[in-house]
């Protein structure tokens, strides 16, 4: 049995061995070095997290900030808080993006934050919907609101996977072949609502092209 058992774990754990030895991190805990956007007023650094938007004021529009280098194919993992009225806060976590030319918002895919949108991956820009979305009563017993959560992403040639808090929220294949599948990641804060993001533990394993 505990021949059976070690097997198992080899077979279903690889990928996370590797992450282990693979995996980079995207944000140092000090700088913004590898990442651009609006840091003069929406995004600053905090307590070693990024953090977006306020309390005290209503955020005017969409913020991004974004690497400045492209990804295809990886399992991203961040760690993020988000507070706010939980009617109206929102942020995400962009990927496979890319800018609009003199505008502030991007396109591309998002892992949802917030509202009822949580654990979603959402179109942002292009489709503008959201593309699959867990069962609510899912996500009431995953989501810990004002507090930290987790998103796993893992992107595999059509192949989109999203983990929040270590629940399979999404497996999405894409079927349209001319969409992107290479560009930046980026955290976003929504616009419209007194709300405040906070990320950390930002790391990426770039994983071999399919």
């Amino acid at each position: 049995m505990r021949a059976l058992c070690a097997w198992v774990v080899v077979m279903v754990c690889p990928l996370l061995v590797a992450a282990d030895n693979q995996r980079v991190a995207l944000f140092d805990g000090q700088t913004f070095q590898g990442w651009e956007g609006d840091t003069k007023k929406t995004w600053k650094i905090e307590d070693g997290c990024i953090v977006g938007g306020s309390l005290d004021a209503v955020v005017p529009r969409n913020e991004f900030l974004c690497t400045t280098k492209t990804y295809e194919n990886f399992e991203l993992k961040v760690t993020f808080k988000l507070l706010g009225d939980k009617a109206l806060a929102n942020a995400g976590i962009q990927f496979r993006t890319r800018r609009i030319p003199n505008d502030h918002e991007v396109i591309g895919y998002q892992a949802d934050i917030g509202q009822h949108y949580w654990g979603a991956l959402y179109d942002e820009s292009r489709r503008r919907k959201i593309l699959a979305q867990p069962p609510k009563e899912k996500l009431e017993k995953l989501v810990k609101h004002h507090e930290w959560n987790e998103y796993v992403i893992r992107c595999e040639g059509p192949r989109i996977r999203l983990w929040l808090n270590g629940e399979l929220t999404v497996d999405y294949t894409e079927p349209d072949e001319k969409i992107e599948r290479r560009g930046v990641i980026g955290l976003q804060i929504h616009g419209g609502a007194k709300a405040q993001v906070y990320y950390k533990d930002i790391t990426i394993m770039e994983l071999p092209g399919k």
